[in-house]
């Protein structure tokens, strides 16, 4: 792909017009970055280590902190080193490779969040039927489906855009390269490429959302069926954490890809696009544990083990 370019770096403007406001921006930036990488290790730990939390529905939270994880390892490093820097460079190829797993991860999450809705819908509504419609088999199945559809569909998306040649600016009005930043930059008409990439959004976040939906109808009509109100608490608490995830996940994605990049706007989208790159990622660790009695529960038992391994250890000292 670079062959067909005269641009051999891009130029990312990140935050640069907020001047002395980019060292607030870092300290909060690394804060938050910090506790994501914590919160989603500590769930997947959790998970891994607890037995009684090796169920479809935190199997797929578990997968779904594992590429959170990732998702941001990929773009938020690079975003604080160029907050304390004026070399905000990035190589066409290194470019190329944060957007080509930037959209590997975040397709997975869109997918992943619309794997667990049917998780839900099947424990809700199909209990009888649910160990055979979630066994094991099925669970790793999905999960590597959403994973190999997710990149399959960044390395179309990112083909797409690296193919164009890119002889002008290199200057991306963005703080890492994703794909209405970087495609206007092209010294080309971009109209097929960018419909293509359009059609792409519409089927990873519009098919799983409406999906979504459609499962959710289907939970709050059982659950209204249900007598008890324990009952009904109990299965309402179980989907409020990961609708609370799909809404802001799919309305912030949504705003951003769902239009042509003549539409893009660098603050405001900047703006949507720190939502879901650093406050989703966020949102995954506290909603699902502050909100979960059983994953609050493995936490502590964790964490007591882990306090009488030290003092056992400190006695034999």
């Amino acid at each position: 792909m670079a062959n067909s370019s005269c641009v051999t770096e891009f130029f990312l403007l990140g935050f640069s017009s907020l001047g002395e406001l980019q060292l607030i921006l870092f300290v909060v930036f690394l804060c938050l970055y910090l506790i994501i990488l914590s919160g989603n290790i500590t769930i997947i730990s959790v998970i891994y280590l607890d037995h009684s939390l090796h169920t479809p529905m935190y199997f797929f939270l578990c997968v779904l902190s594992t590429s959170e994880t990732f998702y941001t390892i990929v773009i938020l490093p690079k975003m604080l080193i160029n907050l304390l820097s004026v070399f905000r460079t990035m190589s066409f190829v290194s470019c190329a490779s944060q957007m080509y797993f930037f959209l590997g991860f975040a397709v997975t999450n869109c997918l992943l969040l619309g794997v667990m809705g049917y998780d839900r819908y099947a424990a809700i509504c199909q209990p009888l039927h649910y160990p055979i419609l979630m066994s094991w088999r099925v669970c790793g199945q999905l999960a590597v489906t959403c994973i190999v559809s997710g990149f399959l569909i960044s390395l179309l998306g990112t083909t797409l855009v690296f193919s164009l040649p890119f002889c002008g600016s290199n200057k991306v009005n963005h703080y890492f390269c994703d794909i209405s930043p970087v495609i206007r930059l092209a010294y080309a008409e971009i109209y097929i490429n960018e419909l293509v990439i359009f059609i792409g959004g519409v089927l990873v976040l519009v098919v799983p959302l409406i999906f979504i939906f459609i499962s959710y109808g289907f939970i709050a009509s059982a659950i209204l069926k249900i007598s008890s109100a324990e009952g009904k608490r109990k299965a309402f608490s179980t989907c409020a954490s990961h609708l609370i995830v799909v809404v802001v996940h799919y309305g912030c994605a949504s705003f951003v890809y769902l239009r042509p990049s003549a539409k893009y706007t660098s603050g405001k989208d900047r703006l949507v696009t720190v939502t879901y790159t650093i406050i989703t990622p966020l949102l995954n660790p506290v909603v699902y544990s502050l909100r979960n009695k059983d994953v609050q529960l493995a936490i502590r038992k964790m964490i007591e083990k882990t306090r009488l391994r030290f003092f056992n250890y400190v006695k034999t000292l």
